[in-house]
């Protein structure tokens, strides 16, 4: 049974008996790769947990990049959550429809964006779903709710940023991709990046820190993953990925465990594999 945290995890059973709190919002967050030919939006509109909006990360992003959705401009991220009646004061929990995936990224952008009352649902909709509980098909009635944001800079690595920490070994970048991608093994699923990743990293697969039913492991067994890793908890981290979504599953478990020095590299691999004046290893941490 997970430790209800209203700031980082909440649990079904929490949902459920929060659903109908008049300051709480649901957000589904749902996204896939590309090769899951899944189309969240469909599946939103098909079935959602009841008075859930449908947070599209593809589109609440920075636009002016070419690379895929990196973090909204705080002015872009107040409209879309006023659009959807989300604003100051209200109690958010966001889920995906993978079980718990891209809703961490949802809830490092609220951080980033100085809005801390935000938590994932753990086991997400298939957990929902499995337990029997009520969907809707039917959009929320949304009122404008007005909204104020303080970007957390801390919370974000640029690529100039990860590079210094890559060379001066003063920070632990945790790897959530593949071992096989870690290693430079196995093909990036976008054309034209290197295999590899940055030097003095730790791969940390994402899966590692779920159990086998999509929720996170307690925070004991956290601690034991990054142990197990070589990671030194001691040192502030910087969590990465494919393009900056599992990065923030890491992110979670750090939270989870108490590890509050942790910031995401939004670039991620797609920026520092396309790069080829950029170091890169391969092979194990």
């Amino acid at each position: 049974m997970v430790n209800d945290d209203p700031k980082t995890l909440v649990s079904t059973d929490w949902l459920a008996a929060h659903l109908n709190d008049p300051d709480l919002r649901v957000l589904d967050a749902s996204w896939y790769m590309p090769d899951a030919h899944r189309n969240p939006r469909a599946e939103y509109d098909n079935a959602h947990i009841p008075g859930a909006r449908f947070f599209d990360i593809d589109e609440i992003s920075d636009l002016r990049s070419d690379l895929p959705h990196m973090a909204p401009p705080p002015e872009k991220f107040i409209a879309r959550m006023r659009a959807m009646g989300i604003g100051d004061g209200h109690q958010v929990v966001v889920y995906d429809g993978a079980g718990l995936f891209s809703a961490a990224r949802v809830w490092w952008t609220f951080r980033l964006m100085g809005k801390t009352d935000i938590a994932v649902l753990d086991g997400g909709f298939p957990k929902w779903l499995a337990e029997g509980r009520e969907t809707e098909d039917l959009p929320p009635t949304v009122r404008d709710r007005h909204m104020t944001v303080q970007r957390q800079a801390g919370l974000v690595k640029d690529v100039t940023q990860v590079a210094a920490a890559s060379k001066l070994g003063d920070h632990e970048i945790l790897d959530a991709r593949s071992p096989g991608r870690f290693a430079g093994t196995e093909a990036e699923p976008r054309p034209g990046l290197r295999g590899g990743h940055v030097p003095g990293s730790r791969n940390i697969p994402f899966p590692a820190v779920l159990t086998e039913d999509g929720t996170m492991k307690a925070p004991d067994a956290l601690r034991a993953v990054f142990g197990g890793a070589g990671v030194d908890l001691s040192k502030p981290a910087i969590t990465t990925c494919g393009t900056g979504v599992t990065a923030a599953i890491l992110s979670l478990a750090l939270e989870r465990i108490g590890h509050r020095k942790h910031a995401l590299y939004d670039g991620s691999w797609t920026e520092w594999g396309m790069y080829g004046d950029l170091p890169v290893a391969t092979g194990g941490a």
